[in-house]
């Protein structure tokens, strides 16, 4: 069985690109015997569990996701944080759920989603900035923010980057990217009808806004949006483009400088210097 990606609520699953593209396993379960049932489980059928959370907030359901794994007393389970707003959090998910069909160790798995995160392009439509707290915003912006109608374009990821819609634009990918959308209050097509268009995405879908996106980017007024690859041999061709080194401290194979599993980093010999982590963009056209 490929390995179980797992998230922490049921909004961040996103529906499967193919007919071979695994679901996603939510946890936490309501109660603390429900998750340890169905942590177990899942360690059970599939051997190892990759769960994806956010790095922001205090979010009740990663407490309860350390507390089950240090009752369950597993080393199958990897908790990886991840820095990105929760559509695009949602969408390395569904990434990872695709690639674990693949000839991909876990520990590969695992150590990937820094890679893949790379080249994941996350932002909002918004309609203030005044309570945005995870992007930069000049105190000029702040004061434009309250002039009725404004909206905003904001990248958190990879680059924080913010512009005035219709003055400024927005930097997107060199590369093939498939973009999902989530829209939120009030509705816009500026995100399907232009910025989609000026990125040269290769298709774009319409998911319901994840409850976390409200307090992540601060305000109601939002349309969320994420990019990235889409096609699941240009993303095995990615991760199998990066040396391959066993973890010393689990045995796990990995990619780039530590565990998925258990953070152990990887220690290079001085006179062997670590390959870096992520591999160049590919073109538009590789996809």
């Amino acid at each position: 069985m490929p390995t179980a990606i797992a998230v922490t609520s049921s909004d961040l699953v996103l529906p499967p690109l193919d007919r071979q593209t695994p679901p996603a396993a939510v946890q936490p379960r309501p109660t603390l015997e429900q998750s340890l049932n169905a942590l177990h489980a899942l360690i059970e059928h599939h051997g190892y569990v990759i769960a994806v959370h956010s790095t922001t907030g205090d979010d009740p359901a990663v407490q309860r996701l350390r507390t089950v794994r240090s009752v369950l007393e597993s080393d199958r389970v990897a908790l990886l944080g991840v820095d990105l707003p929760p559509l695009g959090l949602a969408l390395l998910a569904q990434q990872l759920r695709q690639l674990s069909v693949c000839d991909v160790s876990p520990g590969v798995l695992a150590s990937s989603a820094r890679l893949l995160a790379h080249y994941i392009y996350a932002g909002a439509l918004l309609g203030s900035v005044a309570g945005l707290d995870h992007v930069p915003v000049p105190l000029a912006t702040h004061a434009k923010s309250w002039v009725p109608g404004a909206q905003f374009a904001v990248l958190a990821h990879p680059r924080p980057q913010l512009a005035r819609v219709g003055q400024e634009e927005l930097p997107g990918p060199e590369f093939g990217t498939r973009m999902v959308v989530a829209a939120g209050q009030p509705p816009s097509d500026w995100v399907t009808a232009t910025l989609a268009p000026a990125w040269h995405v290769q298709g774009v879908a319409t998911v319901p806004l994840p409850a976390q996106s409200t307090r992540w980017w601060g305000t109601s007024r939002l349309a969320e949006f994420a990019a990235g690859l889409h096609d699941v041999s240009v993303l095995y061709q990615l991760v199998s483009s990066v040396r391959r080194e066993m973890c010393r401290w689990c045995g796990l194979e990995l990619i780039g400088d530590r565990c998925g599993f258990c953070a152990a980093p990887l220690s290079a010999p001085p006179d062997q210097p670590q390959p870096p982590a992520v591999v160049h963009a590919l073109p538009r056209g590789a996809t």
